[in-house]
C-alpha cells in the first residue's frame, strides 16, 4: 500500500520540546521505550489495563475526554494519524491524504475495507461520520473543531473530498487525527443522535486494531484483535486487552502491587507515584507530555455573570482578576503534586511554538506569586463587596485523587485574606460532564490532554465563540485571530498571532490556567512494549507479556 502526504499543514513539533512525562514500569523486566515489534510473538494471554479514567460515551460524536478517547482509538479507524515517535500527520486507514487545492483535502481509501460486522467500509461511511458529528453537535462532543469544514463529498467508494471554508488550513489534518476524525459504520450508528454504547458493541461497528467483545460501562471492557484491521499501527502483539476501571487510585495502586493489573494508566496520585518510584522493582521511563489543569469561569452564572440578578460585566471581570491575583501555583505544584505538575502562566504550555507567560506579569505579584493587596484593590475599584461568594466545583475521580487536595488548597488561598467565601463541591465525572455544559457550575475544574501537537489545540477548543466549554465567552477579536492563525502559512506571522491570542484571553480570563504536567503509567515485571507516543496516546496493540 503506497502512503504519501502533502507537506501543506505539516507543523511537526520536535519531541524534545515537550515537557517530560513519566512512565513507571514496575518490575525488573520493565517495558520498552519504543513501540511493539510487529515481528514479536503474540501472546494469547490478555493484557489487563487498569484506569480510573471514566468513559462518557463510546460514540465519538458525544465525547471529548481522554477516558473515552482511550477506548475509541483502539476500535475505530482514522483516515490519518501519527506514528509512535513523530508528530507528523501521515495516512492511517487512507492510502493517501493531501491538499489537492487550497480548500480541498482529498483522501483515497483502499478498496475492499470491511467493518468487523462484515459491512463494507467505504467513503460513504466517512461522509456519514462527519455529517452526523456536525448535525448532532453534542455539547460534550468535539464538533466545534470542525468549524472550518464546509462539506464532505464521496464521489466514489474510495474517494473523500473535504471542502474547507477558508484556504490554507494549517491544522485540519491534525484535527482528523483526534476526536472528530473517528470513522463510524453508517449502518449501525444514528445519523442524528448519540447511539447507545450497547448498540455499537452489539453491531460490531469496529475497524480499528481491536473489536470490543464485552462492554460493562465503566467497569470492564474486553478487546479482541481485529484480524482485518488496515492502518498505520502494527497488528496487536497480544491476544487481547481487558480494560478494568477503578473508583479509587489507591485501589489501582494496590492492584499493581499485587500483580492484578499489567498496566496502570491514569491516574495515580503524586504520592503514590513517589512511593512506587522507591520500589526496587519499578523503573521510570520518560516520554512526551502536554497536559494542563485550569479553572473555567461561566460568564453567565459566575458572580455578577450575565444571567445573575446583579449582572455587571466589570464586576464579573474584577472577580476573575482577583482569583488570578490570589492563586499560588507554586504552592499547588509542590504541596499537592510533588513537582510532577509545574506552574502554568498562559494558555499554551511551555514547549509549543507560540507559548508565552501572558498571565505572569498581569496578575499577582508580577512574578508568578499571589498578591492579596492587589486583589483587594481590584475588587474595591470595581465596587465589589467582599467576601465574594464563589461556588467552585471539581471532579474527584476524573483528574486523579489529588484533585481534592488541589481544590482545598485553592479554596484556602482564595479565603485566606477574607476576600472570598468559597463553596467547594465535588461531583463524579459522568454527571459532572453533563452539568458543566448546562450552566450548573459558576466556576469549575477542568484538565486538558491535547488531541494533537500544535498550539492551536490549546486555543480553538476553548476560545472560539462556539467552543466546547460552553461558558458563554465571546470576544470577536479573539475569535477572528484564532480563525486567522489556523490558515496562516507564514510561520513567524502565525506565531505572532498565537501570542496575541494569549495576551487578549489573559485580559478576559475566560479560563485560569494553573498547572502543566505529564502522565504516569505503571506496568508489571513481565510486560513490555508500553508506549505513550508522541501524539499522547497509549496504544494497546504494542503491549505484550
Amino acid at each position: 500500500m503506497s502512503r504519501h502526504h502533502s507537506t501543506r499543514g505539516r507543523l511537526a513539533l520536535a519531541l524534545g520540546a515537550f515537557g517530560a512525562s513519566a512512565l513507571l514500569l514496575a518490575g525488573c523486566a520493565g517495558g520498552t521505550s519504543g513501540p511493539g515489534n510487529s515481528n514479536a510473538p503474540s501472546s494469547d494471554e490478555p493484557i489487563i489495563v487498569g484506569t480510573t479514567d471514566k468513559v462518557t460515551t463510546l460514540d465519538p460524536a458525544g465525547s471529548y475526554d481522554n477516558g473515552s478517547l482511550a477506548v475509541q482509538t483502539q476500535v475505530f479507524p482514522y483516515l490519518v494519524g501519527t506514528d509512535y515517535n513523530s508528530t507528523e500527520v501521515v495516512p492511517d486507514l487512507a492510502e493517501s491524504a493531501e491538499f489537492t487545492s487550497p480548500t480541498e483535502y482529498t483522501v483515497k481509501l483502499p478498496a475492499g475495507l470491511k467493518w468487523a460486522n462484515g459491512n463494507d467500509l467505504t467513503s460513504s461511511d466517512v461522509k456519514f461520520s462527519f455529517d452526523r458529528n456536525l448535525k448532532i453537535a453534542d455539547p460534550n462532543g468535539a464538533s466545534s473543531l470542525l468549524y472550518n469544514l464546509d462539506k464532505v463529498e464521496a464521489p466514489d467508494d474510495t474517494t473523500v473530498v473535504f471542502t474547507l471554508k477558508t484556504e490554507n488550513d494549517q491544522v485540519f489534518p491534525y484535527i482528523l487525527t483526534s476526536f472528530p476524525g473517528a470513522i463510524v459504520d453508517e449502518e449501525v450508528l444514528s445519523a442524528d443522535a448519540i447511539t447507545p454504547d450497547e448498540d455499537i458493541v452489539k453491531g460490531k461497528a469496529f475497524a480499528g486494531p481491536y473489536s470490543i467483545t464485552s462492554w460493562d460501562f465503566n467497569k470492564t471492557v474486553e478487546f479482541t484483535p481485529y484480524a482485518d484491521y488496515k492502518g498505520l499501527i502494527d497488528a496487536p502483539v497480544n491476544g487481547g486487552v481487558i480494560l478494568s476501571y477503578f473508583a479509587e487510585s489507591s485501589n489501582l495502586k494496590l492492584a499493581v502491587q499485587q500483580g492484578d493489573v499489567d498496566v496502570a494508566y491514569r491516574s495515580l496520585s503524586a504520592t503514590d507515584v513517589e512511593d512506587l518510584s522507591k520500589n526496587d522493582s519499578v523503573k521510570v521511563v520518560n516520554g512526551p507530555g502536554g497536559e494542563i489543569r485550569y479553572i473555567v469561569f461561566n460568564f453567565n452564572t459566575q458572580p455578577y455573570g450575565a444571567t445573575t440578578s446583579d449582572a455587571d460585566p466589570k464586576k464579573a471581570l474584577a472577580v476573575r482578576q482577583a482569583v488570578a491575583d490570589l492563586v499560588d501555583r507554586e504552592a499547588i505544584s509542590t504541596q499537592v503534586y510533588k513537582g510532577t505538575y509545574t506552574p502554568l502562566y498562559s494558555y499554551v504550555p511551555e514547549g509549543f511554538t507560540g507559548a508565552t507567560e501572558a498571565l505572569k506579569g498581569l496578575y499577582g505579584d508580577g512574578n508568578g506569586g499571589p498578591d492579596a493587596a492587589k486583589a483587594k484593590e481590584t475588587l474595591e475599584a470595581a465596587g465589589v463587596s467582599t467576601p465574594v461568594k464563589l461556588s467552585l466545583q471539581y471532579s474527584p475521580d476524573h483528574y486523579g485523587p489529588s484533585s481534592g487536595d488541589e481544590y482545598a488548597l485553592v479554596k484556602s488561598q482564595l479565603e485566606k485574606d477574607g476576600l472570598f467565601q468559597v463553596d467547594l463541591q465535588s461531583t463524579e465525572w459522568v454527571q459532572y460532564s453533563k452539568d458543566r455544559t448546562a450552566d450548573v457550575y459558576p466556576a469549575y475544574q477542568l484538565g486538558w490532554f491535547p488531541d494533537y501537537s500544535d498550539a492551536d489545540n490549546y486555543l480553538t477548543p476553548f476560545f472560539l465563540k462556539n467552543n466546547f466549554l460552553g461558558n458563554h465567552y465571546d470576544n470577536s477579536e479573539v475569535n477572528d485571530l484564532i480563525l486567522q492563525q489556523a490558515v496562516e502559512p507564514d510561520a513567524a506571522q502565525r506565531t505572532s498571532e498565537i501570542e496575541k491570542i494569549q495576551e487578549l484571553v489573559a485580559g478576559d480570563l475566560s479560563t485560569l490556567p494553573l498547572l502543566q504536567g505529564a502522565q504516569v503509567a505503571v506496568t508489571g515485571a513481565d510486560v513490555s512494549g508500553v508506549v505513550l507516543d508522541a501524539s499522547f496516546k497509549l496504544r494497546f496493540a504494542s503491549i505484550t507479556k
